[in-house]
């Protein structure tokens, strides 16, 4: 039977379908699933002043757990691997995009702060998390999104779920193949009309991700910011790439890097639009 479950974590609709042999069984795991993702977006919020992450960045503690290392090599191994585009320390200027209204007042404060973008300053040292400076900020935003996605597989395969597709937000995963035998099928918006689907990618044990310049975006005067930012530049020639990955933080990492740099090599399937 299939069941599925609707609520908001991370500041964005989730939705898990699952197909299950009882009903109790598929409610025991919906539920352990909203549990691990309110559990998260507790502890790694940007805008929640009791959160892990905001008194890291505030420097009110550097003691960091296992989980929060990992993630935190995970990102760094990234910003290795994308040759600086994935960077979790893009926070140390995004505040900057929320609280001036003058595009020449963002661009000086921004250019003071450029210098400590970068996960170079930032180390971890045992159980200790140590910044070179007093500036750099840390913003999980997404990575987080797409590890819940990845920890509620983990769920549903641990309630013994064989076929089930995880969506948060569009960060995806689908598990196994559909009782019919058919693979999942997963539609892309069309960049130029989002009322309508450019394509569809079927996948089966596989995350999809896409990042899309026309969903957010920043206004000040007459200049557009996507919400994509990067230490190079703002503006983004792509409308959407779309990467399938074995896991969903990997996808996430590429659809965003590749917005930034479309010449990024990954041995990932990804479609660009």
């Amino acid at each position: 039977m299939q069941y599925i479950y609707k609520f908001e974590a991370m500041t964005t609709p989730c939705e898990v379908i699952l197909f299950a042999d009882s009903k109790l069984k598929a409610d025991n795991c919906a539920k352990a699933i909203l549990e691990e993702a309110k559990r998260l977006e507790k502890k790694y919020s940007y805008y929640n002043s009791d959160s892990l992450l905001s008194k890291l960045n505030q420097r009110q503690t550097n003691i960091v757990d296992v989980e929060t290392k990992s993630l935190l090599q995970r990102a760094k191994q990234y910003y290795t691997i994308t040759q600086g585009i994935f960077d979790i320390t893009v926070a140390t200027i995004k505040s900057l995009y929320h609280h001036h209204a003058q595009t020449i007042t963002l661009e000086n404060e921004k250019a003071k702060l450029l210098p400590f973008m970068g996960c170079e300053h930032f180390d971890i040292k045992r159980d200790k998390l140590i910044f070179d400076n007093p500036y750099t900020k840390i913003d999980l935003g997404g990575f987080v999104k797409e590890y819940a996605v990845d920890r509620a597989v983990v769920l549903v395969k641990k309630h013994k779920i064989k076929s089930a597709l995880i969506n948060f937000g569009g960060d995806i995963y689908a598990l196994g193949k559909k009782p019919n035998g058919q693979k999942f099928k997963i539609g892309i918006k069309d960049p130029k009309d989002k009322t309508i689907h450019a394509m569809f990618i079927e996948i089966e044990n596989e995350a999809l991700t896409t990042s899309a310049s026309y969903e957010r975006n920043y206004q000040i005067e007459s200049t557009t910011y996507s919400h994509i930012l990067s230490k190079e530049k703002n503006i983004n020639t792509l409308n959407s790439v779309t990467v399938i990955a074995k896991k969903c933080v990997e996808s996430g990492v590429f659809s965003t890097s590749l917005m930034i740099n479309p010449a990024l090599k990954t041995a990932n399937k990804h479609f660009m639009l």
